[in-house]
């Protein structure tokens, strides 16, 4: 036992110090991308609706949740790798990962894991006020519940879309000077976002079909199988409406609306042109998922500031 307990606690090896990091996957932005860009809709929304608030208020709320987005991203990467390595063993494209591969224990992993929590949670309550700390509370158990997911159900975007999403509260709650929250423009766009999410990770999913029926898995991509891109294109429609409904609310104007068809037009037009049988088409649709809401949040960002120049309001 006290071997067992010194090997638990040793200084990390180089071979783990690299199998961390490709547990938190810094070498891929991917996910803090999509965990930031629904808070960075919220800030603008907040900016442009309280013209009170200096843009350099809300710029440097970007920058920090920048950051806390790229640790929720390592937190989710590395415990879903914990929780999925026997499945990814199983997998050609996950076989490689750091647990499968043999270069961090499990018990080590899952001490990184919980160095990881007690960081995060530190920063949170750190930088956050306590509404918005609550939102976050709130997703936090999906964190746990969304690797076990595919086990037991095939609809694991629904759970990363909840999760991924909750951004949209925390910005407005984070930003807003009054803090009061106005469900009516927020929740369309978190279902909105929600439906996005399914777009994607289905399109997604398709690259490893072929591993998850011999092994048992269940996912989306299987349940709606050879009507993946109707499906698809029904959802990022709804994505759209929705987050135009909850714009229109919150008083956007034209800038925004272009963002929105500029974004709808390259997601649904790549869409269509994707191959669900041929994993690189996956691949660069999934891809392409940051600059749609990058897009999305330069439209947010352009109609904020043209309306405060056309208002003569201070920037």
């Amino acid at each position: 036992m006290s071997k067992r307990l010194a090997n638990l606690f040793a200084p990390p090896s180089k071979e783990e110090i690299n199998a961390c990091w490709d547990l938190c996957r810094l070498n891929n932005h991917m996910g803090c991308w999509t965990t930031w860009i629904p808070t960075a809709w919220a800030l603008a929304m907040v900016y442009h609706a309280q013209p009170e608030i200096p843009g350099s208020v809300a710029l440097l709320w970007a920058a920090k949740y920048l950051v806390l987005c790229s640790g929720i991203k390592s937190l989710i990467m590395a415990i879903d790798d914990i929780l999925d390595h026997d499945i990814d063993a199983m997998v050609s494209r996950t076989k490689g990962r750091a647990i499968p591969r043999g270069s961090i224990s499990l018990e080590r992993a899952w001490m990184f894991f919980g160095i990881q929590v007690v960081l995060g949670v530190y920063l949170a309550q750190a930088l956050l006020d306590p509404v918005t700390c609550r939102f976050a509370a709130a997703a936090a158990p999906l964190f746990i519940i969304y690797p076990t997911c595919k086990r037991w159900m095939y609809f694991a975007p629904v759970v990363l879309g909840l999760m991924f999403t909750v951004g949209v509260f925390m910005g407005w709650s984070t930003l807003s000077r009054t803090k009061e929250m106005p469900y009516e423009i927020l929740v369309p766009i978190y279902i909105g976002g929600c439906f996005w999410v399914w777009t994607y990770e289905t399109i997604y999913q398709h690259m490893d079909k072929s591993d998850d029926v011999k092994i048992g898995i269940r996912s989306s991509a299987l349940l709606c199988g050879q009507y993946t891109i109707p499906v698809c294109f029904s959802t990022a429609v709804a994505f759209f409406g929705l987050l135009s409904y909850g714009g229109y609310l919150n008083g956007h104007s034209y800038p925004f609306f272009s963002g929105v068809l500029l974004a709808a037009g390259l997601l649904l037009s790549k869409l269509l042109r994707t191959d669900i049988d041929r994993p690189a088409d996956c691949r660069d649709f999934f891809l392409q998922t940051p600059l749609i809401g990058q897009i999305l949040v330069g439209g947010f960002v352009a109609d904020a500031i043209i309306g405060r120049i056309s208002s003569g309001i201070a920037l």
